[in-house]
């Protein structure tokens, strides 16, 4: 739930356009891009680098000017206002603390500068690092706090002056594994319990759908879609949405017939429905069967749809990881339950199938990719 001063976040055909300066050739960074962000909610703008995400992070607090377009934060138009006039604050990653002021004063730094007086500072400062579970190192100097802890103190400085908006430039690239994912939950959970309306940007896809309300996937300066996790994952508009957010095996195919709402298709005299598929499909047309992992499933040779020779078991617990080297390439095969399920020895040959109704039918546009 939004917080009295959450705010929407409107981008109306935002472009940027930077001269490159070896080249003297304009370049478009972002191209028309429009989107709404709600209050309280927390979207993460997903793709690869060069694809125009931090660009607009930048134009949104202030730090960079677009070309053309408008930018609004509530109501108010904020598209040429400074960067200290818009109510926004931004967690960097490269974390970006004072090494001469203790935690304690890091995190009051944004107070001291809008005024506050001090007893009203002792008390938010210490409540925002108990909040992110600091509340003992006030007095500690940032040079003897690990990675995550600072990453802890930057999010609670920029947390405390209480933002309309909250930026996050890719804040965990610097933590190993187990500490991104520990943020991501920390993030998550802060940001809900504030309500603040947060944009935040990577490339790294478990960082976006384990965040996000909702992903914008970017690709060359453009929007190529926008939705929940689920959707992205489970019903991706093309084969460069799939293969970003995601694991992805694509058999190719041919449309039979579109009915019923679903999409009728033959991969080598085989017949199957799919009830996901793209708009752009028509009949004769040569497409792919988009399948994750999860969907697929491993069995005698010659009783799938392609077949192939086991190359590697990745035993990962409650799963395994079963990798299938086919004509199309080398396949993930998720086995959940492994302790029940049949596991095919390395240098078996075998045969894949999938659960169509997991899968997406999409236009055959890897050649453009």
């Amino acid at each position: 739930m939004a917080n009295n001063k959450s705010k929407s976040v409107t981008f109306e055909k935002i472009t940027k356009i930077f001269r490159d300066p070896q080249s003297k050739q304009d370049v478009t960074a972002v191209n028309e891009v429009s989107f709404r962000l709600e209050p309280g909610e927390l979207v993460t703008l997903l793709g690869p680098s060069g694809c125009g995400k931090s660009t607009i992070l930048r134009m949104l607090s202030g730090f960079e000017q677009p070309t053309s377009g408008k930018i609004f934060i509530g109501d108010n138009d904020v598209t040429f206002t400074p960067p200290n006039k818009r109510d926004t604050a931004m967690v960097f990653q490269s974390y970006g603390l004072f090494p001469h002021m203790d935690v304690f004063n890091n995190v009051a730094y944004g107070l001291r500068l809008r005024k506050v007086p001090e007893n009203e500072i002792a008390e938010k400062v210490q409540r925002f690092l108990e909040m992110v579970g600091l509340g003992t190192m006030g007095k500690r100097p940032p040079s003897r706090l690990s990675g995550g802890q600072q990453q802890r103190v930057a999010l609670a400085r920029s947390l405390i002056v209480e933002p309309s908006v909250l930026l996050l430039d890719e804040p965990l690239s610097n933590l190993d594994a187990l500490l991104r994912e520990q943020m991501r939950v920390e993030i998550r959970r802060l940001q809900k319990s504030l309500g603040i309306t947060a944009m935040y940007v990577t490339h790294d896809r478990v960082e976006a759908m384990s965040l996000s309300d909702r992903i914008i996937v970017m690709k060359s300066g453009n929007i190529i879609q926008v939705g929940t996790p689920s959707d992205i994952y489970r019903d991706p508009v093309d084969t460069f949405v799939s293969g970003f957010v995601g694991k992805v095996a694509f058999f190719p195919c041919e449309v039979k017939g579109i009915e019923n709402n679903s999409c009728v298709v033959d991969i080598k005299g085989k017949i199957f429905t799919a009830p996901r598929y793209s708009d752009k499909l028509k009949v004769g047309d040569k497409a792919l069967v988009m399948a994750r992992p999860e969907s697929l499933s491993i069995g005698e040779a010659g009783s799938g749809v392609e077949d192939g020779v086991v190359t590697a078991n990745i035993y990962l617990g409650n799963s395994v990881e079963t990798w299938v080297k086919t004509d199309l390439g080398n396949v993930l095969v998720q086995i959940d339950n492994p302790d029940v399920k049949k596991i095919w020895d390395e240098g078996e040959k075998v045969s894949l199938s999938f659960d169509p109704t997991l899968t997406k039918v999409l236009v055959d546009d890897l050649e453009k990719v």
